[in-house]
């Protein structure tokens, strides 16, 4: 490591234990604000995903590029751009998580999995030195054993008070084929939103044995409030 990067961390721990810190409840009470004005300026996105698919034992690999149209209630549409590998993986795996993630959508159940109070009980950990500044780093405990909550940890961005990564297990085992699911989310600043950059997950199954599920998304574009008609179909989140 050069003396550069050295010193920008030196200075970087400096500037996060200089800042006078925040209670658990002070946090919580800056995120729900800030995503309370992130929600009312929401008008929709469309972006590119990459889903990749891997299980070394049965030697299985797939990928599939897909669009995304997310309109302002949340609601998205899917468009497979392209796919290639095994045709089961892409259909019954991918294709499925395609269509439980338009279907929640479209019921409005985004509620019901965000880091929020009424979900989970919070428990601060610290303050970490980051790339832009720092990042509060929080235990969240599901309060219900829903599979889509996490148990694990937040990284909160003290200046936006956005998520700006999640990394943990599922509140409830998915399958009891399943052993053990580990994942990671990561999020990244487009516009005046925090949205998501790359999810991994790393499952160990009794039969398959060890599988990586890897989505990457790019190419976001905004939508504009006042032409948001125009560019999204009326039931597109």
């Amino acid at each position: 490591m050069t003396i550069v990067p050295v010193l920008l961390l030196t200075a970087l721990s400096h500037a996060v234990w200089d800042q006078p810190p925040l209670t658990v409840e002070e946090i919580l009470s800056r995120m729900m604000a800030a995503d309370a004005a992130r929600q009312a300026s929401f008008s929709g996105y469309t972006a590119v995903r990459r889903y990749r698919f891997e299980n070394k034992r049965f030697n299985k690999r797939a990928e599939v590029g897909v669009k995304v149209v997310c309109d302002k209630s949340g609601a998205k549409t899917f468009e497979v751009l392209d796919q290639s590998g095994s045709a089961f993986v892409r259909s019954r795996i991918i294709g499925r998580m395609i269509d439980a993630e338009r279907d929640a959508s479209r019921k409005n159940e985004f509620q019901q999995t965000r880091i929020i109070p009424q979900n989970y009980e919070f428990r601060l950990l610290g303050l970490e030195p980051a790339v832009a500044r720092a990042e509060y780093v929080m235990e969240i405990t599901p309060k219900t054993p829903n599979r889509y909550l996490v148990r694990g940890k937040i990284w909160v961005d003290a200046g936006d008070f956005a998520i700006t990564r999640v990394e943990g297990k599922p509140a409830r085992n998915p399958s009891i084929w399943i052993r053990s699911v580990q994942i990671v989310h990561r999020y990244e600043h487009v516009g005046n939103l925090w949205l998501p950059a790359s999810n991994r997950s790393h499952a160990e199954a009794r039969v398959f044995g060890p599988t990586d599920v890897q989505i990457d998304y790019s190419g976001y574009v905004l939508t504009n409030v006042d032409n948001a008609k125009e560019q999204l179909p009326s039931a597109s989140r």
